[in-house]
Formats: C-alpha cells, structure tokens, sequence
C-alpha cells in the first residue's frame, strides 16, 4: 500500500507550518499512525510513503515500519508533485501487482482487507472507495451505478464522493509523463473508457482539511476510545 503524505496542506495553517498533516493527532494518535495500524491490521505489511513538505520529521517518526510490524520505503519529492504525480514516481518501490493508495489526511474505519484481497473485474483499470458526500462536498465527485462502476455525474445530479482510499493496477499510470500531475484527469479519462469500479462504504470517514474538523475529529473518536 501507499501512503500519500507529501502534501503541504495549506487549508491547515497554523499547524501545518511546523507538523505535516498526517503527523496532525486525533485521540492522541498521529493520523497517519492511525493509518498504518488499520493496515496492518489488515495484512498489509510492505508501505510505501511519500514524503516532501517537512517529511523528516514523518520519517523521524514512523521509521523502518518495525513498531508496527510493517517494512516502510519512502519516496522523497523535491516538491509535491500531486497525487498522479507522487504514485508514479513511487512505481518502482510499489512493484508489478495492484497495490491500494490510501491519503495520509483521512480516518476512515474502512476494512482494508477488502481490497487487499479483491480481483479486479475484466477491464477494471483501479476501484475507489466511496463514502456519503461531506457538508464540504455536497454533489460528490462520481455516480456508482448498480453494477459497481464509476461514471460522470450529469449536471445537477448528486453522486458520492471519493474516499482517498482506492487499488490500481501500475498500468493505470502508464504513459504519463513524470512531474507533477494530479489524479482527478487520470480518473475521468478512465471512466470515460468504463474501466473505474468502484464501492461504497457506510462506515465512518473523515477528511482531515481544516482545523475546525481535526477538533471535531479529535473529540469524537476520543470520546470512543
């Protein structure tokens, strides 16, 4: 699985000028900790993170992987190069079989062995992991037909929305240039063809974007605990 930890994550300054965002604790735990503990717990034992924006200090903490029982390679970017941007570069290290992406700034109590077991379908290029769309994102991002595929929302239609939790095949990448590149083209260009699954998960999830939301965040999965 990979990781994606090298955003600078602009919406939430203050705090991001001296702590990149998934080292930002929920219930006293860094978000990414939260992260590899879930996939782990799911069988996932190789990770792949990315890191630029103050990512010493990810790699400080999170190390070899060996507290978690887990093997850490990271992938260094000079600067961020977006998501598209960040896997491609990180290809090497993830090798020739599907492999998940998770972004390093959600909770999500989603079941990681889900994915970690699923087959892709004849033609399915990656599948996503959707969610209820957020208070922030009211129309969502993609309609999920009946058949568990992804397809352009119509205008004023209302979808789900992406969940930063999604498998690819190393070939969905293919072709692009390196540098920075975000996901979204990448996305739509395969919907455009009919080869993006996709799921929903009812569960619990959360994008980490603004200090308002990490303190509601915080005190609803501390008062859990």
């Amino acid at each position: 699985a990979m990781i994606l930890a090298a955003g600078v994550g602009e919406r939430m300054r203050p705090l991001t000028d001296h702590t990149p965002k998934p080292l930002l604790c929920v219930a006293g735990m860094p978000l990414i900790e939260h992260l590899i503990r879930r996939l782990a717990g799911a069988g996932i034992r190789e990770l792949v993170i990315n890191v630029s924006h103050l990512g010493e200090r990810i790699v400080a903490y999170c190390g070899n992987g060996a507290a978690w029982d887990v093997a850490i390679a990271y992938s260094q970017e000079e600067t961020p190069l977006e998501t598209a941007g960040g896997i491609l570069q990180a290809l090497p290290l993830l090798g020739p079989a599907p492999f998940l992406v998770v972004n390093g700034d959600i909770w999500i109590d989603y079941p990681f062995e889900r994915l970690a077991t699923y087959s892709p379908r004849p033609g399915e290029s990656a599948r996503l992991v959707m969610v209820d769309n957020p208070p922030q994102h009211p129309a969502g991002d993609f309609h999920l037909d009946a058949d568990g595929w992804l397809r352009a929302l119509a205008p004023g239609a209302v979808g789900c929305t992406y969940a930063g939790v999604g498998l690819f095949k190393p070939a969905f990448f293919g072709g692009m240039a390196s540098g920075k590149r975000p996901l979204r083209p990448l996305l739509d260009a395969a919907i455009a063809r009919g080869t993006l699954g996709g799921e929903r998960h009812a569960g619990q999830w959360h994008d980490v974007g603004t200090p308002e939301r990490l303190r509601s965040l915080d005190a609803a999965v501390s008062e859990r605990m």
